[in-house]
């Protein structure tokens, strides 16, 4: 039987991952300008690797970017675990975001394998942006020379475009305070183009855009001019599973805690969906926290979790929690590479 958490419906991973089999035959679309066929020898489309410290707004930047949700989100750093693609088309350009896991100096097995992933988007891009939390800064300047470490001497020596974008400028009260962390990277980085922008409710963002588009190679569309992102219907379902945990859980034991899905099966006459995800716990003490007293936190994270994910496919969806003990998982490499984690 299903655990309480049942709901019942009225890496990027390119490569096959266990238990999955092929991806649902969806694609996530929106709509976008038809381009002038005349113009099309100035037509732009390059790659941008979205980098910088966790918890600093990188997939709220590309969601607000491509508008549309593709990363998920939350106030918990290292929220991204895997290489996410978000696809922004219009009729003068298409710029494909690769937003990444946080770069930081932890030690582990995932950890190195989600630093990974980071920096193989930044050698495959075409253009740079540097994602910072200038309210973070502005106020603690003390943390930004360690936080930056490992980037400030790739970034500085880069031939490509770099972008700095200092985020979060909504959350300053004090604007003056900005002006001194802007110098710093200005210091730190004298050829990028700095932009001050707040990812959550768009201030500076259109400037970032318009200043990226100019500055990628001329070239033909990749993709279709209505796709929006090459992850597979599973992993962002998965995604938005994982995301309920970590906004559930707080700050008890998010960075533990792994979403597969097992099965996922369409009837043909309905087109209902029903999806069978695993939830993978460290511990055996961490398996009560997540299914919560007589099953409420895996049953409120199965409500809203369906409730996303039918909106994504535009269906009814039939979602199945269960909740499993893997020991240490996250220092496994082949369990990890069997979630899809580090998997381009």
């Amino acid at each position: 039987m299903p655990l309480p958490g049942e709901s019942e419906g009225a890496e990027p991973p390119q490569s096959p991952q266990r238990g999955l089999g092929p991806s649902p035959k969806y694609e996530l679309t929106g709509s976008a300008p038809k381009r002038d066929t005349m113009s099309e020898s100035a037509f732009k489309c390059g790659w941008v690797a979205l980098m910088g410290p966790p918890n600093a707004g990188k997939s709220t930047l590309l969601n607000t970017s491509i508008g549309q949700k593709v990363a998920i989100v939350s106030p918990r750093p290292q929220t991204t675990r895997n290489q996410i693609t978000g696809i922004l088309s219009d009729k003068d350009a298409q710029v494909i975001f690769m937003d990444t896991p946080g770069i930081h100096q932890l030690r582990g097995k995932m950890n190195r394998v989600m630093l990974q992933s980071a920096w193989q988007a930044m050698e495959g891009a075409d253009a740079l942006g540097i994602i910072l939390d200038a309210d973070l800064y502005a106020r603690r300047p003390e943390f930004l020379d360690k936080d930056i470490a490992p980037l400030k001497e790739p970034i500085a020596a880069e031939t490509r475009p770099v972008f700095v974008v200092a985020n979060k400028v909504d959350l300053l009260g004090d604007k003056s305070k900005l002006l001194p962390l802007l110098e710093t990277l200005h210091g730190f980085w004298p050829k990028a183009e700095i932009f001050p922008v707040s990812a959550l409710n768009g201030e500076g963002v259109p400037g970032l855009l318009k200043a990226i588009k100019k500055a990628l190679p001329e070239g033909e569309a990749q993709f279709p001019e209505d796709m929006l992102s090459t992850l597979p219907m599973r992993f962002m379902a998965a995604e938005i599973v994982r995301e309920k945990l970590f906004l559930s859980l707080r700050q008890e034991l998010p960075y533990s805690t792994a979403v597969d899905i097992e099965a996922w099966e369409e009837d043909p006459e309905s087109g209902h969906v029903t999806i069978h995800a695993v939830i993978y716990v460290g511990r055996s003490s961490h398996k009560s926290i997540v299914i919560g007293h007589a099953g409420k936190n895996i049953k409120q994270v199965g409500q809203t979790a369906r409730q996303e994910i039918m909106e994504l496919l535009d269906r009814k969806v039939h979602l199945e929690l269960w909740v499993k003990v893997k020991e240490n998982w996250i220092e496994d490499g082949s369990f990890l590479h069997a979630l899809g984690l580090g998997i381009q």
